[in-house]
């Protein structure tokens, strides 16, 4: 059964681009937030298998909203997405319980590999 994916960015070019990559890898997307109200919102809703956060949004940052779905789900898998140089940030999202991250910009081998490997090889 494929894997479901949650895709949260605040482009929506962004998160065609990782569904993109998902579908091509044979993940199921079941949903897309644009900022970190909505994400936590989706993943108490849609309890996906894995969720891609953006970590700079409006409303609320990526590493808020993982705050509060690790709270939720203790055994939610987070792969936060950063631009270059924002090490600080992910470093923080990482403490805040994300899986990994994935560097902007990035290439659809690296997104699936990091992903993999934080599904345990799925």
């Amino acid at each position: 059964m494929a894997k479901k994916v949650l895709i949260v960015d605040d482009a929506i070019f962004m998160r065609n681009m990782i569904k993109e990559i998902f579908v091509s890898g044979d993940f199921e997307v079941v949903g897309e937030a644009a900022n970190g109200l909505e994400a936590v919102e989706k993943y108490k809703e849609l309890r996906p298998d894995i969720t891609t956060m953006d970590i700079v949004m409006p409303f609320k940052s990526g590493i808020e909203a993982t705050r509060e779905i690790i709270k939720a789900d203790p055994k939610a898998v987070v792969v936060m997405c950063s631009a270059l140089g924002q090490e600080s940030l992910v470093m923080e999202a990482i403490e805040a319980g994300a899986s990994d991250f994935i560097v902007k910009p990035f290439k659809s081998e690296d997104v699936l590999s990091v992903v993999r490997k934080v599904l345990g090889g799925a």
